[in-house]
């Protein structure tokens, strides 16, 4: 991989968008061994995966503009379904995901942050949808998934004045879940994600599909699904073993996958 750095640290998997000298912009390229890199993720041994760009100054400053500045409407069309695909693919990811984000998260960097579970951000992040002020809408799911967190108005503002706001707005706003100094932004991901780590694995990933395909259903239709995967949880070995440590005061053994 050129542009997609990927490392496993026990139980956690880091991708790392290395395209430093671009601000780590999103060009095909990119959006392609991204692809390639979720599916390689091992995912008997990964329980949490954490995103985050290469640098100090940016976690992914949008879509790469030099590769869109030509493209046909039909070509545009495309270009965005390419994106939409690889951030849906992540979005529904069995395995949590948390955005590390690094400095610059604006047009595409928002929206790839956005299709991650979990946002935590360094000091110096800015986010933003800046598409407009470029003649385009957002075309990764901006327009969608921000109105989903921040709520309809802010993201109307934010979308319609191409306005970028820090780190503070973003927290208070919900856009992300916790600011930190950029030295410790990396610690704080991998702390939270070896937290996540250490729970059953079955019930988590049930927790994140009920959450996710919940939300996108009426009340009814939810608990249904949330239903169903309660239930999936029950006979297997973790399940189990969590019960029993719980009824024996003893901690957990180990969380087998199974």
């Amino acid at each position: 991989m050129e542009f997609v750095l990927y490392e496993q640290r026990g139980a956690v998997g880091i991708i790392t968008i290395n395209r430093e000298k671009a601000l780590n912009a999103l060009n095909s390229a990119v959006l392609d061994e991204l692809d390639k890199t979720l599916d390689a993720v091992n995912q008997e041994e990964v329980r949490c995966l954490i995103l985050t760009g290469a640098g100090q100054k940016s976690f992914v400053a949008g879509a790469d503009i030099g590769e869109m500045s030509s493209l046909t409407k039909k070509e545009g069309e495309a270009f965005g379904k390419k994106g939409n695909d690889v951030f849906r693919k992540l979005e529904t990811f069995p395995i949590p995901v948390i955005a590390a984000i690094n400095g610059f998260a604006l047009g595409g960097g928002c929206e790839i942050s956005m299709s991650c579970d979990i946002r935590i951000c360094s000091e110096n992040a800015v986010f933003g949808q800046p598409e407009v002020g470029l003649g385009i809408t957002p075309g990764f799911g901006g327009t969608q998934r921000l109105a989903r967190i921040v709520g309809v108005g802010k993201a109307k503002e934010m979308i319609y004045g191409a306005r970028n706001i820090k780190a503070d707005e973003a927290y208070r706003i919900g856009l992300v879940n916790n600011v930190y100094p950029i030295e410790e932004l990396m610690p704080a991901a991998e702390k939270l994600a070896g937290i996540i780590a250490k729970n059953a694995p079955i019930a988590v990933r049930n927790s994140k599909k009920a959450i996710n395909e919940g939300l996108d259903a009426g009340m009814d239709e939810a608990i249904v699904i949330e239903e169903k995967l309660f239930g999936d949880c029950f006979e297997s070995h973790d399940q189990k073993e969590g019960m029993a440590a719980f009824m024996e005061k003893r901690k957990v053994e180990a969380f087998l996958n199974k």
